[in-house]
């Protein structure tokens, strides 16, 4: 028995001894797994229905620092708990594990038992039930490229992160030889996910020297996020176990070519219509898709942080390096913030190419579907397509360069305050200001190199 699991299915696997441990995941805020490992037993006889975690794990940092100033928990408030309620329809095996499966997990208030408003997966699906009212429901896929090191995750940090070797010694987009030399890797990720039930379309060499994309098939936007998310922990893994590192940071040298994560979008009827597609429409687009990508671009600097959470990933935005710059919208074009592909089919749809691989998938589809609703519900006018280089394009909307600018235009922003709530966008804010603040006050490796001796 492979992929998913129904709770009956997984308590035969217990009995018969198949599965003796289930993983139990919240998602973080940065979009790691986080959560226990149980013996079988004792889950499927009682922590199926709930079990606990410390409320911090939504209110910390990339290292885990007890970041002060968050209204939903303090050092003053005791950091109690938040209930882990696991979703069984997620529950499936982890091949790559022995004897393992998983199951994610929604967080809920520890008295209320009502969904905790700023865990990620509660941000995404009130969106999604905004968008069910309406009669329609997202349809998204990620595409999620990584590097592969000869290294391994402990060799890496013996070496502090400098001198690293990518698996292949030149640029191996869609390389055929160069990618049979990583196939002992990259095999084991397709078919791990795979018996994940994470349906894998491909996996390919992409525009660098090392670096990976894998590509998994589209569902609903919720879906969607799940799978993004051990998607990246399944990489983690199984490299892992292989002695080898991968990297999902924006910008992991600036020599390099950035990770990005490609959100693609379209919209449905409830009952599998397309809304995007009319065939009488310019390039097939209907009129709903015009008023959703106008509203993306009208809210492209607001929504930034939610693409791109750290320091780090505004490196990443470098012209000519097929990271855009611009967040302006045209036709199968790779130079731009927004490209629309499958024009003139029921396929039509928009490709978010801002997102570095660094996202929150459950925030930034959150993000990206309150903007497309913005525009609908305002029928906002959709500008018309950026022809040529996008980089050289002038007077026209730049993406945000900094995280410090991003922070600013998503705090001001009425329209996602409306969408998230107040609390949710003061929860964000804070946490990005904290890595804003965690930056400013370090000193980097490139100040004493440049400085040490010759200031």
């Amino acid at each position: 028995m492979a992929g998913k699991l129904t709770y009956e299915e997984l308590k035969k696997c217990v009995a018969d001894g198949e599965i003796d441990t289930v993983v139990a995941a919240q998602v973080d805020m940065q979009g790691r797994l986080m959560g226990k490992r149980f013996q079988a037993e004792f889950f499927v006889d009682s922590a199926y229905k709930e079990t606990h975690s410390c409320n911090y794990l939504q209110a910390t940092d990339m290292e885990m620092h007890t970041v002060e100033g968050y209204r939903a928990t303090s050092w003053q408030s005791g950091y109690g708990d938040y209930v882990m309620k696991p979703d069984l329809s997620t529950l499936r095996r982890v091949p790559w594990l022995e004897g393992t499966a998983l199951v994610l997990c929604d967080v809920l208030d520890h008295h209320t038992h009502e969904d905790v408003p700023h865990s990620p997966r509660a941000v995404l699906k009130r969106q999604v039930k905004r968008l069910e009212a309406m009669g329609m429901k997202a349809t998204m896929a990620s595409e999620l490229e990584f590097f592969l090191f000869r290294e391994s995750y402990e060799e890496a940090q013996a070496k502090r992160h400098l001198g690293l070797t990518p698996i292949s010694a030149y640029n191996e987009d869609y390389h055929i030889f160069q990618t049979t030399k990583e196939e002992d890797v990259m095999r084991a990720i397709r078919n791990g996910l795979q018996g994940a039930d994470v349906p894998v379309e491909n996996s390919k060499g992409e525009a660098e020297a090392g670096q990976e994309e894998i590509n998994v098939r589209y569902a609903d936007a919720l879906t969607m996020a799940d799978r993004h998310s051990i998607i990246k922990n399944a990489c983690k893994e199984i490299a892992w176990a292989k002695g080898r590192a991968v990297s999902f940071m924006a910008k992991w040298d600036f020599a390099r070519a950035g990770n990005s994560s490609h959100i693609h979008q379209s919209l449905w009827s409830l009952d599998g219509e397309p809304l995007f597609y009319d065939e009488a429409g310019e390039h097939g687009m209907s009129k709903l898709m015009r008023h959703y990508l106008a509203g993306l671009l009208h809210h492209a600097s607001e929504i930034t942080l939610f693409l791109a959470p750290y320091i780090n990933s505004y490196k990443r935005f470098q012209a000519g390096t097929f990271a855009p710059t611009k967040a302006i919208w045209s036709m199968d074009n790779r130079t731009a913030g927004y490209r629309v592909v499958g024009a003139d089919t029921t396929s039509v749809r928009v490709e978010c190419r801002v997102g570095g691989a660094d996202l929150n998938p459950y925030l930034a589809m959150a993000a990206l579907i309150a903007a497309g609703i913005d525009g609908m519900e305002k029928e906002r006018v959709l500008e018309a397509a950026f022809v040529g280089d996008a980089y050289q394009g002038t007077d026209v909307r730049e993406i945000p360069s900094t995280l410090r600018a991003a922070t600013e235009a998503a705090d001001k922003s009425e329209m996602l305050r409306s969408a998230f709530g107040d609390e949710v966008m003061d929860h964000y804010v804070h946490a990005a200001k904290w890595e804003q603040l965690e930056y400013d006050r370090r000193v980097t490796d490139w100040e004493l190199k440049r400085g040490f001796e010759r200031s």
